[in-house]
């Protein structure tokens, strides 16, 4: 996992679990101690992006909003931005 602290957001620039650890709720663990992290450094939102062959779903479970789309980028596929209100 990798992220980056901007002003009032935490983004998260790389967050990957290996095919034979998924479903086992790492994914989760990752998300809440980034969201754990953001709320002790006073920040108000998380952002991260996605491609449709990677976890859009996922991030929509975990209460993410989905911010804007890029379709066929790359080609045939599409570019998910989300972010999430840290409270």
């Amino acid at each position: 996992m990798l992220s980056t602290l901007c002003w009032n957001w935490i983004e998260v620039d790389i967050l990957w679990v290996d095919e034979s650890r998924r479903g086992l709720g790492y994914g989760t663990y990752l998300l809440q101690e980034i969201e754990r992290i953001a709320r002790e450094k006073g920040c108000t939102m998380i952002k991260l992006n996605t491609f449709s062959f990677q976890a859009p779903e996922f991030y929509r479970k975990q209460g993410y909003e989905q911010i804007a789309v890029i379709h066929d980028a790359p080609t045939g596929s599409s570019h998910y931005y989300f972010k999430k209100a840290i409270r």
